[in-house]
């Protein structure tokens, strides 16, 4: 069996930049256990497999895996099927509705950007903050943290966010995921995303954990229309809408390379 694989860098408009998903088109499903071994292989923080869909409101089935484990919701790889489908595949209509663990997510191309319909996650306060989180963070002062999926930790300044050094040790222990966030001083707000415990110490550029910052900061800045910068090493830029229970993620995207799997 010979499959293909497209790796795009997603979340920026250079290479090298934003965050590399591995998509690999099929026509069926493949088992879940090659699906989980590719993932592995790959070595990136996401595999996308997607198939064309049966049921009458999806075009596209579409699941995400980490190199240890599949996930629930993947913005920076659903963005990538998006791009290959788009300006590989020929995909022509105006959205691609994909059917996934979190629903049907609706995307759609507009000039250089491709646009996300993704849930809104509202994270509520967290009033018992765990020891291992504040120690695994540097024990860095805290303005607040909440949590839906994730913690989301908001410290005082994008500064803080920058120079923060994890022990993912201490984080895989916890058994969480953590965005750690501020204000921004050129965007709206800056955000890191630390994952050990599914395989990604961090995250370059996170989608999903937008779902759950888009509501956080369009409710604390009094505004629906955001920019935001995920501060990694390759670092990464999103436009951001908050649209009541669904949030709009936008980005764009660079081919990488093609390539063939031989099984």
């Amino acid at each position: 069996m010979k499959l293909t694989l497209y790796q795009i860098d997603a979340f920026t408009n250079h290479l090298f930049g934003g965050n590399p998903a591995a998509v690999i088109p099929l026509d069926q499903w493949i088992s879940d256990s090659l699906m989980q071994r590719l993932a592995m292989e790959n070595n990136l923080s996401e595999t996308v497999f997607f198939v064309p869909s049966e049921k009458p409101d999806a075009d596209y089935e579409i699941r995400w895996f980490t190199p240890v484990s599949e996930i629930n919701l993947c913005g920076h790889a659903t963005l990538a099927s998006a791009y290959v489908l788009y300006h590989v595949m020929g995909y022509g209509y105006p959205a691609i509705r994909f059917h996934s663990k979190s629903g049907i997510l609706v995307v759609t191309k507009n000039f250089d950007k491709i646009s996300m319909d993704f849930p809104a996650w509202k994270p509520e306060p967290v009033t018992d903050v765990p020891a291992e989180l504040v120690t695994a963070l540097g024990n860095i002062s805290f303005t607040a943290v909440h949590k839906y999926r994730d913690y989301l930790v908001e410290v005082a300044d994008e500064g803080l966010v920058q120079l923060c050094q994890p022990d993912f040790t201490l984080l895989k222990k916890l058994g969480e995921k953590v965005i750690l966030t501020a204000k921004g001083s050129k965007v709206d707000f800056v955000s890191r995303f630390f994952a050990p415990t599914v395989g990604v110490d961090e995250d370059p550029v996170t989608g999903s954990a937008h779902s759950q910052l888009i509501p956080y900061w369009a409710e604390k800045l009094g505004k629906k229309t955001l920019h935001a910068r995920q501060l990694s090493k390759r670092g990464g830029e999103l436009w951001c809408e908050h649209l009541g229970d669904r949030v709009s993620i936008a980005g764009q995207c660079v081919f990488f390379m093609k390539g063939e799997i031989d099984l």
